[in-house]
């Protein structure tokens, strides 16, 4: 019987990516792999050919060969015709396992060795507010927090002093267990020592045999200039002791800033509006602005300023994060319009109305000069 394409095979094309062409594999080894299809010879060959065709294509040189001269590139190599007799699949077959299903938590039988359980503590995390001030300048902070450190009598490992934790003998040391069921080899976590290969037999009567104990600690941190609001500082070390004398996990700072009342921020950029006068804007003016550096800028309000325009001050803003370069402030302009007038300022408000040119007011004259038009039509 002649071998089918591999490509045919697998379901997928001569472009198919090494993630496509293993998603291919899984799916059909999954459908057909012997253990779901007892007794099923047609199941078990049509397993054995996608695992053939996936050991061949999954290998960048092999399929390069494979793509040239076809199965007669492993003819006496493992390819051969007529079957599947000349591929190597008992030494073949765990790779390719190991491979598609590493992920899922199975294991190939007596492969892999135990790798100890991760003994390392927990990450904290502490919510810290700063002003924007604070966030201009740098700041630095001294928090106070509960967490667990290391046992000192026992100095982390668990066991009373002068004893030592003992092997398990449930799994021999190697924190797993594992159990064959036909290609499968089922790896699981051992329930007598939690994965750890050890068991303590005589508990550290401080910590009771947790290597660690519930304190509570204080430490400093310096918030650079230019946080921002969400921004994230770890402390290295500064969490949870770990399990047994494992290493401790980090300390998290999340920072937030509050609103400033004059200022608003805008990434590295601050802005705020500025009210000024009819008669500043009309006639132009000069004012000292406030910075957030805490001093103050002398800007020109040139005559004729309509309100909204924006005024940018380079340099002005707040400090790039880990970098010696300021944004700018930009000030909008609000023309402030008098709720009440004494009588004086209404005659002379009359007056500049009698005097005033519409063409002076180009932007009057040309909203209304489009309404005409629009009436008209």
């Amino acid at each position: 019987m002649a071998k089918r394409d591999y490509y045919e095979v697998l379901g997928i094309n001569k472009s198919a990516n090494k993630d496509e062409i293993k998603k291919a594999y899984r799916k059909l080894a999954l459908k057909y792999h012997p253990d779901k299809n007892k007794g099923d010879k047609s199941a078990e060959e049509k397993f054995k050919e996608a695992s053939e065709a996936y050991h061949v294509l999954s290998d960048d040189k092999r399929k390069a060969n494979y793509d040239q001269f076809g199965h007669a590139a492993f003819q006496g190599a493992g390819g051969g015709q007529g079957g599947f007799g000349n591929f190597d699949f008992s030494s073949s077959f765990s790779d390719i396992f190991e491979d598609v299903f590493g992920d899922f938590g199975f294991g190939t039988s007596g492969r892999s060795r135990r790798s100890r359980s991760n003994n390392r503590g927990s990450d904290l995390r502490y919510d810290i507010s700063i002003d924007l001030n604070d966030a201009f300048t740098g700041t630095e902070k001294k928090i106070n927090y509960t967490t667990y450190k290391k046992c000192k009598t026992c100095s982390g490992s668990g066991a009373k002093p002068g004893s030592k934790p003992s092997v398990c003998s449930y799994c021999d040391g190697q924190g797993k267990v594992r159990s064959s069921q036909g290609f499968f080899t089922i790896q699981q976590t051992c329930p007598q020592c939690s994965g750890e290969g050890e068991k303590i037999s005589n508990p550290c009567n401080k910590c009771s045999g947790m290597g660690k104990m519930q304190s509570d600690e204080s430490v400093s941190v310096k918030i650079p200039k230019g946080v921002d609001d969400g921004t994230r500082i770890r402390l290295a070390g500064k969490g949870e002791a770990g399990n047994k004398g494992g290493i401790n996990g980090d300390l998290y700072l999340f920072v937030s800033v509050e609103p400033h009342n004059i200022f608003k921020r805008s990434e590295e950029n601050l802005y705020y509006e500025l009210p000024v006068s009819i008669a500043d804007a009309a006639l132009g003016t000069t004012v000292e602005v406030p910075s957030i550096d805490g001093g103050k800028t002398k800007i020109k309000i040139p005559s004729g300023t309509q309100s909204g325009k924006q005024l940018r001050l380079k340099g002005k803003g707040m400090p790039i994060l880990r970098r010696n370069v300021f944004g700018d402030l930009y000030i909008r302009i609000i023309t402030e319009v008098p709720t009440s007038l004494t009588k004086k300022q209404k005659e002379l408000l009359e007056e500049f109305k009698t005097l005033e040119d519409t063409k002076s007011n180009p932007l009057i004259k040309t909203f209304f000069d489009k309404a005409k038009k629009f009436w008209k039509n």
